[in-house]
């Protein structure tokens, strides 16, 4: 059995896709959600999922090795970012080398770094007229963004599109996408 953790920061909506998702599955189960906001949605998610949902603080996450000790308890194959929002230290990269993917709402290099996420990725898209938009998912590594693509998936914008809209376009692709990528990894 591979088992996966989820890492958070709001409503989940990505988390719980792939909850369901892999709910059945003989090969892979979600050990385990964490975040790093005690009031974020995606806790609500994993109780009514029946998922074990734990938030933690920024001193545990990045000044302490209480977090990998967690992860590394759990056992898990892959660390999945899913919305989460916080920079990956070292020492967790470095505790799971290979081990840690993200998915960004845009068709990397383009529109990642630091702040770049959500409605700010979907409006410089809109501003930038760009004729296409998508997700990406890759590998993290120490810089925002920059780890080594593993999927991308397009869809076509318009003129028309307002910033609601990409983002429904996109999120189409997540949920289309990210739990099949995350399977294709660990099978």
């Amino acid at each position: 059995m591979k088992r996966i953790v989820i890492l958070a920061s709001g409503s989940g909506s990505n988390a719980e896709n792939i909850i369901n998702y892999f709910k059945e599955s003989p090969n892979v189960e979600v050990s385990a959600v964490l975040t790093n906001k005690h009031t974020a949605k995606v806790l609500e998610r994993c109780d009514r999922l029946n998922i074990p949902g734990f938030y933690f603080n920024r001193a545990a996450f990045t000044n302490s090795d209480t977090v990998v000790q967690f992860i590394k308890g759990l056992e898990v194959d892959l660390i999945v970012l899913a919305g989460f929002l916080w920079k990956i230290p070292s020492n967790i990269i470095d505790a799971f080398p290979n081990k840690i993917i993200n998915i960004h709402p845009a068709l990397l290099p383009k529109y990642g770094g630091k702040g770049m996420y959500g409605e700010k990725v979907h409006q410089a898209v809109k501003d930038n007229l760009d004729p296409e938009t998508g997700i990406t998912i890759h590998y993290v590594n120490e810089h925002y963004d920059e780890g080594a693509i593993i999927f991308q998936a397009k869809t076509s914008i318009s003129k028309e599109d307002d910033t609601a809209t990409i983002a429904q376009k996109v999120h189409q692709l997540e949920y289309e996408h990210f739990p099949k990528v995350i399977e294709k990894l660990l099978l």
